[in-house]
């Protein structure tokens, strides 16, 4: 349980740092946003808990097929917040990548990359 609680409040610890970053500097809070650090401590607890490498590598693959369609929301979310406001831009954001999630899913699948 301890353990558990250790993996949580350093994770929890990352995520507070970098919003805190981010009130001080736009551009320093991006760049540590933009660090892949939850996939970085995700591969770490997997490692520690003896997951197979297997387990560990297909993770690694799959985010990186992950983050691909979240992309479009970094340049739209910009673009859309001074006209509609922060839920209106959120919520289309998140639709956009919902979008281009699907049609990366398929067009993966014709060469044989099964992501979900």
């Amino acid at each position: 349980m301890s353990w558990l609680i250790t993996k949580y409040a350093l994770t929890a610890a990352i995520v507070v740092i970098v919003s805190e970053l981010a009130k001080r500097s736009d551009r320093l809070g991006a760049l540590i946003a933009a660090l892949p650090l939850v996939t970085v401590l995700a591969l770490i607890w997997l490692h520690v808990e003896k997951q197979p490498p297997q387990k560990i590598t297909a993770h690694a693959w799959y985010t990186f097929w992950y983050v691909l369609p979240t992309l479009p929301m970094f340049l739209v979310f910009p673009a859309l917040f001074s006209r509609l406001g922060f839920w209106p831009t959120l919520l289309g954001s998140a639709l956009i990548t919902l979008v281009c999630f699907t049609l990366l899913v398929l067009l993966l699948r014709r060469f044989g990359i099964e992501l979900i």
